[in-house]
């Protein structure tokens, strides 16, 4: 009889709750959410901007709908740099940005994103995933209540478009040069005086004389702009960026309400995302840079003495930073600790098979 008298007790209380007592445990552990990711790149810069709109996709994909993300591009629902302000205090949940444009708060940030004389993408991707750079990230990114993913690699960007040769060291003094703000920091050392400027403005500038030189990233992204028409010179290696990493940022108090089946799928999507990102532009950029080539575009390696200048000068700031900041300081020795560890043997295998082929694939 006390069975009996329950068994419908329980009948008339799922009758009563209809869909949520029927309903699959998944299922109630799947609610449905809609998300803003904020980007700060520009819809036509699509390989890099497209990191922000293919993690929505996966996210959705994954969750069969239910985990929705809007990707919005920069300018649209924030500043394109207001990026890291807008998910620290929940403005939007989540947002798809560089880190290096956060110097001015914290020069450590660069070390999510791209440094003087840094890794390249392997590297990168070796010590971030594999070599306890996320944890030593995210004990950072803490104190700005974001939870940081990678999500997406340039490769090593190109050292920008300059209206004159820069033959001798002599040639940076007084240079006006559009670029990131740690590069800015090293080259002021040189006699350079950096320029922010932002990319929709960049053609304008050196069109008119205003600046005389200017980075964004690299073939694909460049030509867009057409900076070729105007600034001819086109250098190589961008010393400052070894390779940029893009990040999702995600608010940690949004994050920690999440499921943790939604948690992981905002991890693997933004690894899918990153390999996406590489792909695309390693096989855009040597099409982008013969078209470039074949519109007058002047292709020049930086001069070896150039370069030593350059880094000398990066080796004082990052003293420099490290005796003023015990944070920076800590994130900057497991970073070019693991630098160092790794180009002997990018050196023996990588290198040399790349220099090899270069030659023998002609």
């Amino acid at each position: 009889m006390q069975r009996r008298s329950f068994l419908k007790k329980a009948a008339l209380g799922a009758a009563a709750g209809g869909a949520t007592l029927a309903a699959p445990v998944f299922a109630q552990e799947s609610p449905t959410l809609t998300w803003r990711l904020a980007s700060s790149f520009p819809r036509s810069a699509d390989a890099i901007y497209s990191g922000g709109e293919n993690v929505a996709k996966f996210v959705s994909e994954a969750t069969g709908g239910k985990f929705q993300i809007r990707a919005f591009p920069g300018g649209e629902i924030l500043p394109a740099l207001g990026v890291l302000d807008g998910v620290q205090n929940g403005t939007v949940e989540c947002g798809h940005t560089a880190s290096y444009y956060y110097f001015g708060k914290d020069p450590a940030l660069c070390f999510d994103g791209a440094v003087p004389f840094g890794l390249n993408t392997r590297q990168y991707n070796a010590w971030v995933r594999h070599a306890g750079g996320l944890q030593v990230l995210r004990e950072m990114f803490a104190k700005f209540n974001i939870v940081n993913f990678p999500c997406g690699y340039t490769g090593t960007q190109m050292g920008g478009w300059f209206r004159k040769e820069i033959k001798t060291v002599d040639d940076l003094k007084g240079l006006k040069f559009r670029t990131a703000a740690f590069a800015g920091a090293v080259l002021m050392k040189l006699g350079v005086v950096p320029q922010q400027i932002a990319g929709g403005d960049i053609y304008p500038s050196l069109e008119k004389g205003t600046i005389d030189a200017a980075e964004w990233i690299g073939p694909y992204d460049d030509e867009k702009l057409g900076f070729h028409r105007v600034a001819p010179f086109y250098y190589f290696p961008g010393w400052w960026e070894g390779t940029l990493q893009v990040s999702l940022y995600v608010n940690k108090d949004k994050y920690e309400a999440l499921p943790k089946h939604y948690q992981a799928v905002l991890d693997q999507a933004s690894a899918l995302a990153t390999n996406t990102m590489i792909a695309t532009y390693d096989a855009e950029n040597p099409n982008a840079l013969k078209r470039l080539i074949a519109e007058g575009a002047k292709l020049r390696a930086f001069p070896k003495p150039v370069m030593d200048a350059c880094y000398k000068a990066a080796q004082e700031t990052y003293a420099e930073l490290s005796a003023k900041d015990a944070g920076f300081k800590k994130i900057h020795d497991a970073y070019m600790g693991f630098r160092d560890h790794e180009i002997p043997w990018f050196r023996i295998a990588e290198g040399s098979f790349d220099q090899y082929m270069a030659t023998a694939a002609k």
